[in-house]
């Protein structure tokens, strides 16, 4: 690694800069948070991002782990995630608070530096870069890229290109103003998603009257609600079963992808319900695809994830043309049902509920097709599910132009702190001012 701060820079392994690292345990623990006052929590690696730290992703630990102080998570160290897949191995971040007793699992090493050689979110921006994951990521073994794994050794011994302490002062308190911004930005979004979900339970239980208001309650307007077997909904809306909100029957995917077959059909994955209809589809030859026409998509198909991660709600968009994996439903909305309202009628709490009846498994639990098409739902008139869409559409507008915001902000500050501690951007005018 070349300095850029010339005879001030110095090339220092990772393991003389920090006062100590360590590592903890990975038992079965209860899927849950700790609450009680003397409980103890281990990690999970989704604590540990690149856009920060999130210390609600732990599990409380058997009581026989409590007590591990040695490996208690401080405020000021850097956790760094060491087993996974490999997208998620060296993933770095700097707590800059945390609640008490949470513990590293044996998936991630923590360190905590000594401040009198570099701060720690000097540290965390000094891992984050180029030539110090890829010293790590060439050290990663394992049997496939789904479960790598480093030695804390290979951390510890990684080569960082480390700033003087006195420009590490400066340019920790100028990414601090930008992480300001973010925890606003982000506090914006997280309250524009609770307002979401709010909404949707409304909408989806009360309706949007003609002037596209919330219809009152049942309490307010007993009136304007009739009973069911789904509870009391307005008087317009019916109760359907899944199958009947369809025009094709509902169906799973293709059974055996295959290997990728560069010049082949596309066929989403559950991964590609989170939107992205572009990058990272596989492909199997138009043999394999020709046996499962009645699962080729459509643009407005509505998708579901039935395998694994169940409950995932995707929307075919235009111009995609391909099928879908065993781990995907096809729902093709029939005329009486709008592709957006189902949609967001199954991402709802309401809709999320009822799909967990469908449920089955607990090793690797999957949504069965029989009793999948058998769910009911309450669904309101054609102009009725419009108005709903029409209020969602804005609430998310906002939405993703905060998220926009808040993914910018990120960008801005990698880039930043990677211009400030390799030196192409030098702090020392604002020293010189000070």
């Amino acid at each position: 690694i070349k300095a850029l701060y010339s005879n001030e820079n110095c090339l220092q392994k990772a393991t003389d800069l920090i006062e100590n690292h360590f590592c903890g345990p990975s038992p079965d623990c209860e899927e849950r948070q700790i609450f009680a006052e003397q409980e103890w929590g281990v990690l999970k690696t989704t604590a540990i991002t690149w856009t920060g730290w999130n210390d609600t992703a732990h599990k409380v630990l058997p009581k026989s782990f409590w007590g591990q102080s040695n490996i208690e998570v401080h405020s000021g160290d850097v956790l760094v995630t060491k087993a996974g897949p490999r997208n998620r191995v060296g993933v770095v971040c700097y707590v800059p608070s945390t609640r008490n007793r949470l513990v590293v699992s044996g998936k991630m090493i923590g360190l905590r530096p000594n401040k009198k050689r570099v701060l720690p979110e000097i540290l965390s921006g000094l891992i984050s870069r180029t030539e110090p994951q890829k010293y790590i990521q060439d050290r990663t073994t394992g049997m496939a890229e789904s479960q790598v794994n480093f030695a804390n050794e290979v951390l510890l011994d990684t080569p960082l290109c480390v700033p003087p302490i006195t420009e590490q002062a400066v340019i920790a308190k100028i990414i601090r103003c930008i992480d300001v911004s973010i925890q606003q930005t982000n506090a914006i979004v997280e309250k524009l998603k609770q307002v979401k979900q709010g909404l949707l339970d409304d909408f989806l239980t009360q309706g949007v009257d003609a002037n596209g208001k919330l219809r009152p309650s049942y309490e307010q307007a007993p009136q304007l609600y009739k009973k069911s077997l789904l509870g009391v909904i307005p008087k317009e809306w019916e109760v359907c079963r899944l199958e009947d909100m369809t025009k094709a029957p509902i169906c799973y995917g293709i059974v055996q992808v295959q290997l990728f077959v560069p010049t082949g059909v596309p066929v989403l994955a559950i991964k590609n319900l989170l939107g992205d209809y572009i990058n990272g589809i596989n492909r199997t030859s138009p043999r394999i695809e020709g046996s499962y026409s009645r699962s080729r998509v459509t643009a407005g198909d509505v998708l579901i994830s039935i395998k694994g991660t169940i409950g995932r709600i995707g929307v075919v968009p235009k111009h995609f043309s391909g099928n879908i994996s065993r781990d995907i439903a096809l729902l093709r909305p029939a005329d009486t049902v709008r592709t957006e309202f189902l949609a967001q009628l199954l991402r709802s709490p309401v809709g999320q509920k009822i799909l967990s009846l469908a449920q089955v498994g607990t090793t690797r639990a999957e949504l069965s097709i029989a009793p999948l098409k058998k769910l009911c739902f309450a669904l309101p008139g054609l102009d009725e599910q419009k108005r709903i869409e029409e209020v969602m559409w804005r609430c998310d507008t906002r939405l993703k132009y905060e998220m926009k915001q808040l993914h910018k902000l990120h960008q801005q500050k990698s880039g930043l702190m990677d211009d400030l501690i390799t030196g192409r951007v030098r702090v020392t005018p604002i020293l010189a001012q000070a």
